[in-house]
């Protein structure tokens, strides 16, 4: 009966599609999080990084797709985790992006936790393209926003997904499945949701 309640939420809510450029954000995010912290609002953020030019894209469209998709991932985030994101070091400020990644789109979270922790768990350490297709078949069979999706968009979605995993530092260019260090504080901030953002990452700690 759960699993079929669950099945049944999962099609009332069709997956979100749109991350398909961009990567990580991760360089992005701290010029995002220094702004945010002045303003404490992320509309207010978001029109002063385009107004001001202040992610330096080289157009207009380009500056509004890429702060749109930026505050958006970013809108998910605790205070205290844009105040840490602001001055944190480049692993935990690539930690906490990958962890807003999977917090915006669900097809991401849980691609994160049912194929990227799953293949750590068991020792299965590369990640290859034919992962992410078989796990989109398989979750088309309740989605069909993803049964009708184009191949060149399949396509572009699962470049994307797995260049923010190496900009997140998880995966190597090989395909290698790299085990995530997480410090005391991105794991304080992980663990504080419910159920917690561990799951997002291969570390044995999200297997409790």
């Amino acid at each position: 009966m759960a699993e079929t309640a669950a099945r049944q939420a999962s099609i009332a809510q069709p997956y979100r599609l749109s991350f398909l450029v961009g990567g990580l954000f991760a360089e992005e995010a701290t010029i995002a999080a220094s702004v945010y912290l002045v303003m404490r609002d992320w509309k207010a953020t978001r029109i002063t990084l385009d107004k001001d030019n202040l992610l330096h894209a080289r157009t207009r469209s380009s500056a509004v797709r890429t702060s749109r998709e930026l505050i958006q991932r970013m809108a998910t985030l605790t205070d205290d985790e844009a105040e840490y994101l602001a001055t944190a070091p480049s692993p935990d400020r690539r930690f906490l992006m990958w962890a807003t990644f999977c917090r915006r789109y669900a097809l991401v979270a849980e691609f994160a936790e049912e194929v990227l922790l799953d293949h750590y768990l068991l020792g299965t350490l590369t990640l290859e393209p034919q992962d992410f297709e078989r796990f989109v078949a398989g979750k088309s069979l309740w989605h069909e926003e993803l049964a009708t999706l184009k191949p060149a968009t399949l396509r572009k979605l699962r470049t994307n997904l797995f260049l923010a995993l190496r900009q997140a530092d998880l995966l190597t260019e090989s395909g290698q499945i790299i085990p995530a260090l997480l410090s005391v504080p991105v794991t304080r901030f992980l663990y504080a949701r419910n159920p917690s953002d561990l799951r997002f990452f291969p570390t044995p700690g999200a297997a409790l």
